[in-house]
């Protein structure tokens, strides 16, 4: 098994870069503990669910640069990370993560704003005078 291995998330705006090794479970991101950056419960079980998926969260310890986007699409960055990591350690962890879902990049982001409109797809408000 190799000593490190690394994963690229990304999520509307936002990318992760993970490096995972063997350890006792530690989570940093930008240099910060996880419960720290992160701020919400909801966000930190959403960067845990590969692991505990795998029963692996204790054994490995997570280490990954986030930049772009907000704090939710960064969390969704580092699963995908974490995810790819996973794989890229041991082959035969594929099949267990592609079955829940956790190698699939979740591709939707921002419309952009069209020229006549508010906004992507609101338009101005119409009085008729």
């Amino acid at each position: 098994m190799p000593t490190a291995s690394y994963g690229t998330g990304r999520r509307k705006a936002a990318i992760a870069r993970v490096w995972i090794t063997p350890g006792e479970g530690n989570i940093t991101i930008n240099d910060k503990p996880a419960a720290e950056y992160l701020g919400r419960p909801v966000l930190e079980y959403l960067v845990k669910s590969p692991l505990v998926a795998l029963a692996m969260e204790g054994q490995i310890d997570v280490r990954c640069k986030t930049k772009g986007g907000g704090i939710s699409g960064q969390a969704g960055a580092i699963k995908l990370g974490i995810s790819r990591a996973l794989v890229s350690m041991d082959e035969t962890l594929r099949p267990s993560l592609k079955v829940d879902g956790f190698l699939t990049r979740d591709a939707r982001i921002k419309e952009s704003k069209k020229y006549g409109r508010k906004k992507a797809r609101r338009g101005f408000q119409f009085v008729k005078r």
